[in-house]
């Protein structure tokens, strides 16, 4: 029976993060930055952030419980499902268009290059830069702005996200360790693709499809949470 919970509290979050986080803030973000700086301290720093991110909301739902009744945590939870679900729908129903997302953040991350890089006259200074950090150790390579930057980026963007509520929902109504376990997996699988496939992936995804896809999924899950007892 644990294991069968396990297995739930995985697959639902697995599910339900690839949905949610395909097309966020946070994914073109990772993208814009996997295409100006190394690719491996954007992928560590978006990761650090997301599953710090995923471990504290899990923690959060499974701790719901013992200060408000079950019962209550569980009817809370289906109405979270239920109203992702009609916020996904929605916003997939009545998008301006994909593209608007990834402009805003790009926007955004260019405002603060041209802050970090103001003119050509520092872009000699910036090559013998870049030279220093290829002969760094590894570990003041590991600790760099690059990686604070995309770390702090990322777990701002995700904080009160739609997919933070409905990971902490999760775990309060399945088994937490399931729900870490795919919230990091799918957390995993969709940072690499942003960092590997760069802009190009970013904007060939419909956020449309992503916004329906999920919306349908949290209502099943607002179904299935209804139709089920509190334990």
């Amino acid at each position: 029976m644990k294991l069968l919970g396990l297995c739930q509290g995985f697959s639902k979050s697995l599910a339900m993060t690839v949905l949610s986080e395909i097309g966020d803030k946070t994914f073109f973000a990772a993208a814009i930055l996997a295409m100006r700086h190394p690719r491996r301290l954007v992928l560590s720093g978006c990761l650090a952030a997301l599953v710090v991110m995923t471990i504290f909301s899990a923690f959060v739902g499974w701790a719901a419980p013992n200060l408000i009744s079950r019962k209550w945590t569980h009817h809370v939870t289906t109405l979270l499902f239920f109203g992702f679900g009609v916020w996904s729908l929605w916003d997939g129903f009545h998008e301006g268009g994909e593209s608007e997302e990834l402009a805003e953040v790009e926007a955004k991350l260019d405002a603060d290059w041209t802050k970090a890089n103001p003119g050509p006259a520092k872009q000699n200074g910036k090559v013998a830069d870049d030279v220093k950090k290829e002969t760094r150790p590894f570990l003041s390579q590991f600790f760099s702005p690059i990686l604070l930057k995309a770390f702090s980026i990322t777990f701002f963007g995700e904080w009160g996200d739609k997919s933070q509520l409905a990971t902490i929902g999760l775990a309060a109504d399945e088994n937490p360790f399931g729900v870490v376990l795919g919230g990091i997996v799918g957390q995993a699988l969709c940072t690499t693709a942003a960092v590997v496939g760069g802009k190009s992936l970013a904007a060939q995804i419909s956020e449309r499809m992503v916004a329906l896809s999920g919306g349908v999924l949290f209502i099943v899950f607002g179904i299935q949470s209804f139709l089920s007892a509190a334990e």
